[in-house]
């Protein structure tokens, strides 16, 4: 009986102590499925908003594809039949289908720099550039489109930017043309500015405009690939232009941000470390046609099954001074090479038969370092052969390329020199000897003030000079038109030479 009496509480503290612990059980896993269930509900959104901004992405693509296709196919059927007003309509046509090319090349440029970038794997290259020129030709670019919106498009220099700096010249020409290109798209009137600075090899680059601003709720989000600014959506694209711009600055060791203010414009402000190379690089002439470079005749043997690549290699580079011998295939190339030796050879990766990687490594093992060996292919550079420890090409250029950068590879590959260019503008003439003598103290003296951009008094020397007589004041006028144009760096070359140049 007392046994009974002791054990019965104990029993009952048993039973409460384990009903509390089913109910703190249930609890703990009832806690556990809610979130859970949370989980699923965030990643199922997150899903169906990845999926609807694919879906906006594909059918901006499929605008953004269309519109430069039909511009090329309708030009394309007018030349073939012959139609228009000549030789004029040719032209044009030709500036459509060129403008039309190079949107779509920049599209499928845009999507690979996504996955490259994804994936880890994109690449920098390092090459010594002009770098003013470089912004110049950056700028001239868009000039026709700005001019259409009636908006003032600006490069602002200040005369101590170096001539020439290493960088990977086509990811910071996409960098400059991605956000120059949406400043002017998203500005209606005022001005876009691309601003420059360079001090201990860091550049600042400013792309300024005066347009429709971004919402500070969007400044983040329109980074992210396939997103778009919420204001004047209309007039965005397929949403990938920032993202890539981002993710190379970020590669190329810089960082960007964003002032923006909605209804009054932004800034975007991208800082590069940009070094200055030991020596300066071999001059190419201006490109023109019609310029030869110095020594013997180079002959270049292009293999390539497309016709059409070949005959448009074939009418680049022989107006240049190069012979230029084709072939269809590898075992044709092969052949000529054995027959003529040449100096390079522009080889395609992808052809039927012996592909581009084997007849290069044929070259190479037949005719030795000598002989230069380029490769031109849409595939990707690092497609070729991964196991061989010593590739054959010297270097590889992506399809479709520019004219003017092949030549420069063309020129790097053979250390061709070009004649430096004269001018033959009927402003660029020398003074007379007794004007240059009364005007060299005010010549110098300008050219001193534009280092220190003092405006006002090089305002003043430009006056002094134009009093001294006829030609000096045909000098002075083309210096005023440099002046208010605030471009000092030409300025400073005129004062430099003279006027000649």
């Amino acid at each position: 009986m007392e046994t009974a009496a002791v054990t019965a509480p104990a029993a009952d503290d048993l039973l409460a102590w384990l009903r509390a612990s089913g109910e703190e059980m249930h609890t703990h896993t009832l806690a556990a499925l809610l979130e859970e269930h949370a989980a699923l509900a965030r990643a199922k959104e997150a899903a169906e908003a990845a999926n609807e901004a694919k879906t906006r992405f594909l059918a901006s693509v499929s605008h953004e594809i269309r519109s430069p296709l039909n511009a090329i196919y309708g030009y394309a059927q007018l030349l073939e039949r012959g139609t228009g007003d000549g030789a004029q309509n040719g032209v044009e046509a030709g500036k459509v289908i060129r403008r039309s090319a190079e949107h779509l090349s920049n599209l499928v440029e845009g999507l690979l720099d996504i996955a490259q970038v994804e994936s880890g794997s994109l690449k920098l290259a390092r090459d010594t550039i002009r770098f003013p020129a470089f912004l110049e030709q950056i700028v001239a670019m868009f000039e026709p489109q700005a001019a259409m919106k009636g908006l003032a498009l600006r490069l602002d220099l200040p005369p101590t930017l170096p001539e020439f700096v290493r960088t990977d010249p086509k990811r910071l020409r996409q960098v400059l043309i991605n956000l120059l290109s949406n400043a002017i798209k998203f500005t209606d009137c005022g001005e876009v500015v691309l601003r420059a600075h360079y001090r201990n090899e860091l550049a600042t680059f400013e792309i300024i405009d005066s347009g429709i601003g971004i919402a500070p709720a969007d400044v983040e989000r329109i980074m992210l690939p396939f997103e778009r600014g919420t204001a004047s959506a209309e007039r965005a694209g397929v949403g990938l232009g920032l993202a890539i711009t981002q993710a190379l600055v970020t590669i190329m060791g810089g960082d960007m941000r964003v002032e923006s203010t909605p209804d009054e414009g932004s800034r975007f402000i991208v800082r590069l470390m940009l070094s200055r190379p030991l020596s300066p690089p071999a001059d190419l002439p201006a490109h023109a046609s019609t310029h030869f470079y110095l020594g013997r005749e180079r002959t270049l043997l292009l293999i390539d099954d497309d016709p059409a690549h070949r005959e448009a290699l074939r009418g680049l580079l022989e107006p240049r001074g190069f012979r230029v011998l084709t072939a269809q295939g590898g075992e044709e190339g092969l052949a000529l090479a054995a027959q003529t030796q040449p100096d390079l050879v522009l080889l395609d990766v992808s052809m039927p038969g012996m592909g581009g990687w084997e007849v290069a490594s044929q070259l190479r093992q037949r005719h030795g370092p000598t002989l230069r060996i380029v490769m031109l292919s849409g595939e990707a550079a690092d497609s070729g052969p991964q196991q061989s420890a010593v590739v054959p090409a010297d270097i590889f250029v992506t399809k479709p390329f520019d004219f003017d950068h092949l030549l420069d590879v063309v020129s790097a590959q053979l250390g061709l020199e070009w004649p430096q260019v004269a001018s033959h503008s009927a402003d660029d003439k020398a003074l007379p000897a007794l004007v240059a003598a009364e005007a060299q103290p005010h010549l110098a003296e300008i050219e001193r003030l534009v280092r220190i951009g003092h405006v006002r008094a090089i305002e003043a020397r430009i006056d002094a000079l134009a009093a001294i007589g006829p030609d000096a004041a045909a000098l002075a006028e083309r210096m005023r038109v440099h002046l208010d144009a605030f471009d000092l760096k030409a300025l400073a070359a005129l004062a430099a030479t003279g006027g000649t140049r």
